[in-house]
């Protein structure tokens, strides 16, 4: 059976469908990403599977039970992490993982998060005031609170948004051992890098999901690739295409990423730049990334 399991889900906020009728289960020890733009939905989605929002139409079973019928018993077996950071400033490393273990029942808690403290190291700080942790640290101590109790199923809403490279990674290491742990992780996240790490993933937008599956399977199911082109006048060059081609295609820094069929000689992109003076430095053909297909398919 499934870890989670979510059937026809419904919910708006008044006139606004968030979510429109989205289907999906994940299996026990797999991470999966729902992805998206800004306001897609992921977040009600996340929120409506913790119990912390109500659907409007459709069923969410977790552990394989109801959420309706067992929201207790499911919340006391999921951990959650949301965007923002919303532990308590004036309290220590130490304090805050206690005062998370007291709400969940968790007695002789002491052990537990020592080994957590070393998981996420951040034993050194552990009489540091939470307010006086970097954005790194703070997300890594919440992760320590949403792991105290031992769940099952661990819920991240966006966990390394505004936190810099370096912790981003060490994040990432965290959480490739709790997944040989056996936990189940389900997180939403802006970017597309981080998503193809996932097991598999669902690319979200207005309400629907669009598309689902590994991200190899994604990437290869578009019949896309990239003819990426380094130029002399990168944004000369994107205006050229954009304007008088029929293919999509991305500023990238020192090049124009082309979207183009698999096997098509796109031959008019180069005569085109040619012909405008732009001098075409190197090309190469490449996989198309996450990004490159959630643009493609959203445009």
């Amino acid at each position: 059976m499934p870890d989670i399991e979510i059937k026809n889900l419904h919910k708006a906020y008044g006139p606004v469908k968030a979510v429109e009728g989205i289907s999906f289960s994940v299996n026990k020890g797999e991470m999966f990403g729902l992805v998206g733009p800004d306001g897609a939905g992921k977040t009600t989605t996340l929120r409506v599977m913790c119990g912390l929002l109500g659907a409007d139409e459709g069923d969410v079973s977790l552990l394989n039970e109801n959420i309706k019928k067992k929201k207790k018993f499911i919340q006391n077996n999921i951990g959650y992490l949301s965007q923002k950071f919303s532990l308590y400033g004036d309290l220590t490393v130490d304090e805050n993982i206690e005062f998370f273990a007291d709400i969940h029942n968790v007695k002789d808690y002491e052990k537990r998060r020592d080994e957590l403290l070393e998981f996420t190291r951040l034993k050194p700080f552990r009489t540091r005031l939470a307010d006086k942790l970097s954005g790194g640290m703070k997300q890594k101590l919440a992760l320590a609170c949403a792991l105290i109790h031992e769940p099952r199923i661990l819920f991240l809403d966006e966990p390394t948004t505004g936190v810099d490279p370096i912790s981003r990674r060490d994040f990432w290491k965290i959480l490739s051992n709790l997944l040989k742990q056996g936990i189940t992780i389900f997180l939403t996240t802006p970017y597309l890098d981080e998503a193809e790490r996932c097991n598999r993933v669902g690319l979200m937008n207005e309400g629907k999901i669009v598309i689902m599956d590994t991200p190899q399977n994604i990437k290869e199911s578009v019949g896309m690739e990239i003819f990426e082109i380094v130029c002399s006048d990168v944004r000369k060059a994107y205006g050229l295409v954009k304007d008088n081609l029929h293919y999509d295609v991305h500023l990238f820094g020192d090049r124009i990423d082309v979207v183009v069929s698999r096997g098509d000689a796109a031959e008019g992109v180069i005569e085109l730049l040619k012909k405008n003076g732009i001098e075409v430095a190197d090309t190469r053909r490449k996989m198309p990334s996450l990004e490159n297909v959630m643009m493609h398919l959203i445009k």
